[in-house]
């Protein structure tokens, strides 16, 4: 009985963290084009929290009358002479109110309103992503200890906070950036000499190996998460042999070729335990493209101490947010990219129960955590809605540009078809996600 709470319990924190995650976006989405649309004088009649049956509603000064609806599954923004919520169509309008309309509004303005919905996304993306830039500072260059993390007995950690690292095992460490070149030149092992700078002091202490195989993240559905690993876990030893650092588990994993292997971790307050999984080969991009790997979804790479950091100033902070924005977009074209020309599989699209695990996922890691999921998603849903498929914002774009090139707008028969074939399009994406999530492995 307590298994089935359990269950539902977290069926429930799942679907209200994805909930959340998608009415904070699709309102971003859907303000942007209202607001955008109102400044280009274009009424909207109706904004709308959700679908379905009015929970509450009220009409502002404007005339457009604001609702929450009782399936809270996004939203919408429905302005004059819209046929539906979709914006998939229009009624007639009467001619002295054609200009207040989506249909009859000036060009300029059309194309303004529906690309206000994307742009709205990236922005949010880049403010939040500018938000924890400023809010958990930024490391600092030199490589300066700041907050420890609790490591396994056994290892020794003499380093404290505020020590500014100098050498390691007598190569020099001049920034954070050389520190992943000195490793590679040393071999793994438990205990390693730190040369800091405390108190204005030179001194040398024992610390641990500074790429240990410690759990930093993992990836949803992966078997990692599937096993019940979780972020801070330190493994001590795979198939009965002990690991020092995280390219020794990496290397293990790949000669394994996806049979199961035993892993003793350590986690703090609870001690030891033993989890069997097995690596599922997967697609893994890189400088080249991409490439297959046995992978068991455990991100690593860290060290057992967070680094110092120093303010970040607003232009800075949203330097940073415009990139990891970018970043997000760029990946999403590469991926989209692979998977037509057939360099990656089917498998790597995900579709509804992946996004919610992973969005219930970084709502149980915390709120930073979530914040920051909300933020690529945001990012995400922005690129796709820029994807020139009729039904989708990009689709009324690539029509807007055949409207200003050839100085007439589609056909209402080639509308009405390509919007047909778009509709298809994504409805067909969105049943292979949902396959995908369920028969993938």
């Amino acid at each position: 009985m307590s298994l089935v709470l359990d269950m539902m319990g977290g069926f429930l924190w799942t679907a209200a963290a994805f909930i959340v995650a998608l009415s904070v976006i699709v309102t971003v989405h859907e303000y942007g084009h209202y607001i955008v649309g109102r400044l280009c004088g274009i009424k909207a009649e109706c904004f709308s929290l959700g679908f379905g049956p009015r929970l509450m509603a009220r009409r502002d000064r404007h005339g457009t009358l604001w609702q929450v609806a009782a399936i809270p599954l996004g939203g919408y923004v429905r302005f004059l002479g819209d046929a539906d919520a979709a914006s998939a169509g229009s009624v007639p309008v009467e001619p002295a109110r054609a200009r207040q309309s989506l249909t009859g509004a000036p060009l300029w303005a059309r194309f303004a309103t529906v690309a206000a919905g994307p742009v709205f996304n990236f922005a949010l993306s880049i403010l939040v992503f500018a938000g924890m830039a400023i809010w958990q500072g930024l490391p600092v260059d030199e490589v300066e200890v700041g907050r420890l993390h609790p490591t396994p007995p056994g290892v020794e950690m003499q380093l404290q906070p505020g020590d500014r690292v100098l050498a390691l095992d007598g190569r020099p460490v001049a920034s954070w950036r050389d520190l992943p070149e000195v490793a590679a030149e040393l071999p793994a092992r438990p205990s390693h000499d730190w040369t800091v700078l405390r108190d204005g002091a030179e001194i040398t202490v024992p610390g641990p190996d500074p790429m240990p195989p410690l759990v930093i993240g993992l990836a949803p559905r992966s078997p990692a998460a599937a096993a019940g690993l979780q972020p801070g876990d330190v493994i001590l030893a795979i198939d009965g042999e002990p690991v020092s650092r995280f390219d020794e588990l990496r290397q293990h994993v790949a000669e394994a070729e996806g049979r199961p292997v035993l892993l003793r971790v350590w986690r703090e307050g609870e001690g030891e335990a033993d989890y069997t999984l097995a690596a599922r080969e997967q697609d893994l991009p890189t400088d080249e493209g991409y490439t297959r790997r046995w992978l068991i979804g455990v991100t690593g790479g860290g060290t057992y101490f967070e680094p110092a950091t120093r303010p970040a100033g607003i232009p800075e902070a949203l330097g940073i947010g415009a990139t990891r924005t970018w970043d997000i977009i760029a990946s999403s074209v590469s991926g989209l990219w692979a998977m037509i020309t057939g360099q990656i599989g089917s498998c790597n699209l995900g579709g509804a129960i992946s996004i919610a695990e992973t969005t219930g996922q970084a709502a149980s890691a915390g709120g930073g955590n979530f914040i920051w999921w909300i933020a690529v998603l945001s990012a995400a849903i922005g690129f796709l809605n820029l994807l020139p498929v009729p039904v989708l914002d990009g689709g009324h774009l690539m029509f807007y540009l055949y409207e200003a090139v050839a100085g007439r707008r589609p056909s209402d028969r080639v509308m009405d078809i390509l919007s047909a074939l778009g509709l298809a399009a994504v409805l067909s994406l969105m049943v292979l996600g949902l396959t995908n999530d369920l028969f993938c492995p």
